[in-house]
């Protein structure tokens, strides 16, 4: 039987649209968002209608109507602790996603605009591998501070697609590996990944710094920046998120303007790649302790897993503690599309959130 599968994947800098029959891709676009047009909305749900229009268009543009599909697939954002694979999506996670409780994040796009074009052709629709999914212990949970749990966020969806093909194509099952993946994109996370369970993970803004995210940095000092008076709580969250990182440091977040500043020379954006290649090496060690040395390989994967100057500084620092695998860019929209799949075949089941 053939079915027609949608995948969308809002970013925080682009939204991905894909259309697959059963395992064959049919089409795959990346429409890029820039800051002049993200800078527009004064939050991230004001969003949706332009961000649903552009699918849409896309899939009239390649022949597809709604009613034409058999699901329709998204990544899932920072929903409360949930296992990894596929949820079908409710009232009840829009409800929650809409009420401003999550954190902010792109992702979080995903179930409402799926949901939205799945009730136009009359399909259901799911969320697969979200960033909150993962089987954290009870130690990995506790910080010091009594009202703050520690939470599973990072790129699930991507990460277990880039271990799964490194599983695959050493013949073993992802089930029997101990793996750390570093995905270096927009945001920056870290997993790891024990017998085929995120164990340990460090979220865009408990990490390094990213393009656009500010990672890791001190408390006291972000405290002190909250109570100036100088900015908004929204604003704030925007020094965080979408602001910070190399688009704060350098002036842009474009990567390859970024390559051209260190390979014409530019002393400081040299000084700030390898600060940044610092950063994701001191958040592999970071997610490292569970798998107690027993680590089969460290993947770097996303976008930046491109960028050869980055990736060689990383490498310096990471090397001792176990093979390096590079797989660039991403696979999620095949992970999506498949899932759906495995979904729609009842080889695997969607939970209910």
């Amino acid at each position: 039987m053939e079915h027609l599968i949608l995948a969308i994947n809002p970013g925080s800098t682009s939204t991905k649209i894909a259309l697959y029959k059963n395992e064959t891709e049919l089409f795959k676009e990346i429409v890029s968002h820039p800051n002049s047009e993200i800078d527009k909305y004064s939050n991230l749900f004001e969003q949706t209608p332009m961000r649903r229009a552009l699918v849409i268009d896309a899939m009239e543009r390649h022949g597809c109507k709604p009613t034409d599909l058999s699901c329709v697939m998204s990544c899932g954002g920072p929903l409360p602790p949930v296992k990894t694979g596929g949820y079908k999506v409710s009232r009840k996670m829009l409800d929650l996603i809409l009420s401003g409780q999550l954190p902010i994040h792109a992702s979080n796009l995903g179930a409402i605009i799926a949901d939205e074009i799945a009730a136009l052709g009359g399909v259901e629709a799911y969320i697969y591998d979200a960033v909150s999914a993962s089987e954290f212990p009870p130690i990995a949970r506790i910080t010091g501070m009594k009202e703050v749990e520690r939470k599973s966020y990072c790129h699930v969806l991507n990460s277990r697609a880039a271990s799964i093909k490194f599983a695959q194509s050493r013949g073993v099952d992802y089930g029997d590996m101990n793996l750390i993946v570093a995905h270096l994109g927009g945001g920056i996370t870290m997993s790891a990944h024990k017998q085929g369970k995120i164990v340990e993970s460090l979220s865009d803004d408990n990490g390094s710094f990213a393009p656009e995210r500010a990672g890791n940095v001190p408390l006291l000092d972000v405290i002190d920046l909250c109570y100036s008076g100088k900015y908004t709580k929204q604003e704030m969250v925007k020094k965080v998120r979408g602001m910070g990182g190399l688009r704060d440091l350098l002036g842009t977040s474009d990567g390859r303007k970024i390559a051209e500043m260190v390979a014409s020379g530019d002393k400081y954006a040299t000084l700030v790649m390898e600060a940044q290649a610092y950063q994701i090496a001191k958040g592999i060690a970071l997610v490292s302790p569970p798998l107690m040395g027993e680590v089969d390989a460290t993947i770097l994967t996303g976008g930046l897993a491109h960028n050869e100057f980055l990736i060689e500084n990383v490498k310096k620092y990471i090397s001792h503690m176990a093979p390096v695998v590079i797989y660039p860019g991403e696979f999620e929209m095949e992970a999506l599309a498949l899932g759906g799949l495995r979904i729609l075949r009842n080889e695997e089941s969607a939970n209910e959130f």
